[in-house]
């Protein structure tokens, strides 16, 4: 916890992501509380949560019985899940009527008719496609969000201006 604001001092507007594996071998119930607590001191911007399972040839498939049974895994997995989507829209509300850089990535998977890119923080904007295309860094205003997406408007070029290249040389 110490880390996490001594980050935050130092880089405020740093974004922190999380991968969770709930329900490993002897995890208890205490375990887990201090994983959900951890989770809502940290308050991650986004994560990759998954429950348990064996995996053949690992230390832990060779070393650990798998003791957390299939529904407790579930169940943890679920309010891993749901706190991570509330604090993961607290996180993006924050962005709400800024205006962000983003470097298009590709089309968005909801719609031929909006961009996908990434701002400095890894977080995923779509917006209207209008004349831009992927690889340019474009400056947009959000004006919404999900838990895991920032909505908006292309308000022009960044000054990186046009796409991104990179010398292989």
């Amino acid at each position: 916890m110490r880390l996490i604001d001594r980050v935050h001092a130092i880089i405020p507007e740093c974004a922190v992501s999380q991968d969770m594996i709930t329900g490993f071998p002897t995890e208890t119930e205490e375990d887990h509380q201090d994983t959900l607590s951890l989770m809502e001191y940290v308050k991650y911007d986004y994560g990759f949560m998954f429950a348990y399972s064996e995996r053949p040839g690992t230390m832990a498939a060779r070393k650990m019985e798998d003791d957390v049974p299939e529904e407790v895994k579930s169940r943890r997995l679920n309010e891993i899940i749901t706190i991570q989507r509330r604090t993961g829209l607290e996180r993006a509300q924050y962005f709400i009527g800024k205006t962000v850089e983003c470097l298009i990535e590709k089309e968005s998977k909801k719609s031929d008719s909006q961009w996908a890119g990434r701002n400095s923080q890894n977080y995923v904007a779509v917006f209207p496609k209008e004349n831009y295309k992927v690889g340019d860094f474009v400056n947009v205003k959000i004006t919404d969000c999900t838990s895991a997406t920032l909505i908006g408007e292309a308000v022009g070029y960044s000054d990186m201006k046009g796409p991104l290249t990179v010398d292989t040389e």
